[in-house]
């Protein structure tokens, strides 16, 4: 006897194709074609939430989101979920408030399933450079963009 199994929702967006997956919980959002079957109906808060935030109209994601990751990639992933839309932050900035180092914070963010409603994409370099985004850099631009946080290259210098 299996338990439940994970199930998927895609949506089009101005960037392709969004997948929405997991069991009970949102577990995955990311780009191109889910590892899980699409159903119909699945996760219709996280699609609805999803085609509002690229209409323009959604500024806080409020989804039951249950990210699969080791307690430290768990923490920078919550210290995302803090970056206000709009603004963005430096990977060295996080590793400080985190009490760890960039190349941590910055291999932890690449392992972030949770795109979009967990904002890696707002995390830049300490030059102020677009950097490393598993979706591409031409998607986080157009993320930063469609949030109103560039070309403006001012960081945060905090997260709290």
């Amino acid at each position: 006897m299996s338990g439940p199994r994970a199930v998927a929702a895609v949506l089009d967006s101005p960037l392709g194709p969004v997948f929405v997956e997991g069991v009970a919980a949102v577990e995955r959002i990311g780009f191109g074609a889910p590892t899980a079957p699409v159903e119909p109906g699945a996760f219709p808060e996280a699609v609805d939430q999803l085609k509002r935030y690229f209409l323009g109209d959604l500024k806080v994601f409020d989804l039951d989101l249950a990210p699969r990751g080791t307690p430290f990639q768990r923490r920078v992933w919550a210290a995302l979920a803090r970056i206000p839309r709009g603004g963005t932050t430096t990977y060295g900035a996080m590793a400080r408030d985190l009490g760890s180092v960039a190349r941590a914070v910055g291999t932890a963010n690449g392992a972030n399933p949770i795109a979009i409603a967990l904002p890696c994409h707002r995390v830049i370099g300490a030059d102020g450079t677009l950097t490393g985004y598993a979706g591409g850099l031409d998607r986080k631009e157009w993320l930063l963009r469609h949030e109103g946080a560039w070309p403006l290259v001012r960081a945060q210098t905090s997260l709290f």
